[in-house]
């Protein structure tokens, strides 16, 4: 009995080697604002799931139905839950699942869901390490969001005495065709760096759940890359569902509504960093300091005086051959600043609030970095919040897109 419910819901994953104890770090952190906690939490919830069915590998069956009946009667929408249910009454009473995936085609969605569950709390732990990615936050930036589509995962760090803390994660819907969006209805979900905007104020069908919050796809890059369409959001379940498989959204990232609740204080806003990315690489916090970002913020300065000093051949010399900004190349942009700079009016410039994300899916090392920048000269000043993206480039880092932020 115990072999034909593990193979009806995960397949081989259980058999495959040593189920290593199960370890409910996510929901100890207790470092999520009061508003996020709410009565029954989803790692809570998912705790109870794997918990189940790391029963049933053990033959525990009774256990596990126990175990089972927890969860529905805290979640009752939960359909993975209902399926080991019912196929633990179907052991009980010595017969053959009824599911299978020639009479249900969307075991497989069920299976895959029960996979990265599973392999998320069989897995390493991540929490000592942050994701490499995450470079520098700003200190006005109090949090940050990472995605690893390839685990189906999402997670939150806070910014603390300029220190990363890991907070929660929680699992997530990607696009049924997987990531690295490319055109319209492709049905895929962007990989790169975003930013989550205001909870969206209009009143939405129940399909997106509690509330929906916009990502500003495509970015400045992407645009530059042609890549097309709209509407990528992160939002939640019908009333109906509690979760939905790994990959089943149009582009969208998704998550329960008890999650996106909870993820509230962390959006409310506007300006939060979202990371989408294949595959994380995890790094210790003391590896995070490496040359090359120092190598970057000796570069940021070296832009910054060479422009202040209005020494116009050397404020160009940091910009990559491939630079763009809205529509403007290399060439243009050169020539604007030299018609600019002609007039050797003295200038003072200041940046602050820097940030630093290293951009994934990027072929060659690419940082976008955030800051405030004061400017003053003897006819203008300005404040701006401008963003640029820098390159690793034959030794260097170097320009390559810079506008508004």
């Amino acid at each position: 009995m115990k072999n034909r419910i593990v193979k009806l819901v995960i397949g081989a994953l259980l058999l495959s080697g040593n189920l290593l104890p199960w370890n409910a770090t996510a929901d100890k952190s207790g470092a999520m604002p009061t508003t996020a906690i709410t009565a029954f939490s989803s790692n809570q919830a998912e705790r109870l799931l794997v918990q189940s069915l790391l029963e049933i590998n053990d033959g525990k069956l009774q256990q596990a139905l126990d175990t089972i009946d927890q969860l529905l009667q805290a979640v009752p929408n939960f359909r993975l839950a209902h399926l080991v249910r019912g196929d633990l009454l179907m052991a009980f009473a010595q017969k053959s699942p009824k599911m299978d995936a020639t009479s249900d085609p969307t075991l497989g969605d069920f299976r895959d869901e029960a996979r990265v569950r599973i392999e998320r709390h069989l897995a390493s732990n991540t929490i000592a390490k942050i994701p490499e990615p995450l470079w520098q936050l700003a200190p006005d930036q109090r949090y940050a969001i990472v995605v690893d589509t390839t685990k189906s995962r999402l997670y939150v760090y806070q910014n603390r005495d300029n220190q990363l803390h890991y907070l929660v994660d929680y699992y997530i819907t990607m696009g049924k065709n997987g990531s690295e969006k490319f055109t319209e209805g492709d049905k895929r979900t962007p990989l790169g760096l975003y930013t989550a905007g205001q909870k969206m104020s209009r009143k939405l069908p129940d399909f997106y759940g509690e509330a929906a919050y916009p990502l500003n796809y495509p970015n400045p890059l992407d645009r530059q890359q042609g890549k097309k369409g709209h509407g990528i959001w992160l939002h939640g379940t019908p009333k109906n569902v509690y979760s939905r498989p790994p990959k089943a959204s149009d582009g969208c990232i998704v998550m329960t509504n008890p999650d996106l609740l909870a993820l509230a204080p962390v959006l409310q806003n506007g300006n939060t960093p979202v990371i989408i990315a294949n595959d994380l690489t995890w790094i210790t916090p003391n590896k995070a300091s490496t040359a090359n970002m120092q190598a970057l913020k000796q570069a940021i300065e070296s832009w910054r005086q060479d422009w202040e000093s209005q020494d116009t051949e050397r404020y160009l010399s940091h910009y990559d051959t491939n630079f763009f900004s809205e529509n403007i190349n290399l060439q243009r942009w050169s020539s604007e600043k030299r018609r600019i700079q002609s007039a050797s009016s003295k200038v003072s410039i200041s940046l602050s609030n820097l940030s630093m994300f290293r951009y994934p899916s990027s072929p060659a090392t690419m940082v976008q970095v955030n800051f405030n920048q004061n400017y003053k000269s003897d006819v203008l000043e300005s404040r701006m919040q401008k963003k640029q993206y820098w390159v690793w480039d034959k030794q260097r880092w170097k320009i390559m897109y810079e506008g508004p932020a």
